[in-house]
């Protein structure tokens, strides 16, 4: 037979719609292994809650008599929002130790190895940790009532889309940190040095303004205050606040005098978790 009077080769053609109905199923796969995992783990659940609750509920009427109230409005109903935060963000950079766990025991790798994208496993476990983390900051919303926060159905819709939102930023910088750290041990005390400066410096227990010029340098600079501002906006918007105590306590981030409209910080915490979710997916591209 002369190469003339041979059959064509077959060559398969990759249909687009199937490569991104891999992507996304390789995705939920993984989402629903961070699901999983979760409610497997009950001490996790419980340590989630009781931080942010010895916050609200030590901190905040330990200190309310010292800082005292406006108009009824009192420090607890200040911190309320920001110990939600707390619960969210806390969940959010913890939920990817599940990478370091999973690079000491070898399971990583088998996930780096098949057939499968690695900005869809960066994502999977992105989406499940902020799946879990937004659970948890929306359960703290059954405190409002014993602080005296009222909330509305539509408010509560609000809060959560900005729970998700800020816990979509915080586990894919999670998620970036523990792609380059082999150790569990590591990845805790890194986060333990990361988390409690950026939760103290993000106003989420202190109000923004009258503050020394170094401390509000740092709290500009750092993301989480972008995600805590609308939050709070949104929760002091369904309460009754008098001038007196808005001035007080206000809600607004200034930068050089100007305050920033929600719009403009909710794109800073976009913008801040597409850009550790791309740094994530390429330290996820580098052999270990």
């Amino acid at each position: 037979m002369t190469t003339l009077d041979r059959p064509p080769a077959q060559v398969r053609v990759v249909d687009d719609r199937d490569s991104l109905h891999n992507e996304i199923r390789t995705a939920a796969m993984v989402w629903r292994r961070e699901l999983i995992r979760f409610t497997r783990t009950r001490s996790r659940i419980l340590s989630g809650f009781v931080q942010p609750i010895l916050f609200l509920f030590v901190l905040g009427y330990g200190l309310s008599p010292l800082v005292g109230s406006t108009a009824g409005f009192d420090f607890t109903k200040f911190v309320y929002p920001g110990v939600v935060a707390m619960s969210v963000v806390t969940t959010a950079i913890f939920s990817a130790m599940s990478i370091v766990w999973d690079r000491e025991f070898g399971f990583l790798r088998e996930m780096l190895v098949a057939p499968v994208s690695r900005s869809a496993i960066v994502i999977g476990k992105t989406a499940g940790g902020a799946s879990i983390a937004t659970v948890q900051g929306t359960i703290m919303l059954v405190l409002a009532p014993l602080v005296g926060v009222n909330l509305t159905p539509v408010v509560v819709v609000q809060v959560i889309l900005i729970e998700f939102l800020m816990a979509v930023s915080l586990t894919a910088f999670g998620v970036f940190v523990a792609s380059r750290i082999e150790k569990l041990e590591s990845f805790q005390v890194v986060m333990q040095l990361v988390l409690f400066p950026m939760l103290f410096l993000s106003g989420a227990m202190f109000p923004l303004s009258g503050l020394p010029t170094w401390l509000a340098i740092l709290t500009r600079i750092n993301p989480l205050t972008y995600a805590i501002a609308p939050l709070r906006k949104v929760v002091f918007s369904a309460q009754s606040m008098p001038i007196e105590a808005q001035r007080r306590f206000p809600t607004e981030v200034t930068i050089l005098g100007h305050p920033l409209s929600m719009a403009i910080e909710i794109g800073i915490v976009i913008a801040f978790a597409v850009v550790f979710l791309v740094l994530a997916v390429r330290n996820f591209g580098r052999p270990d």
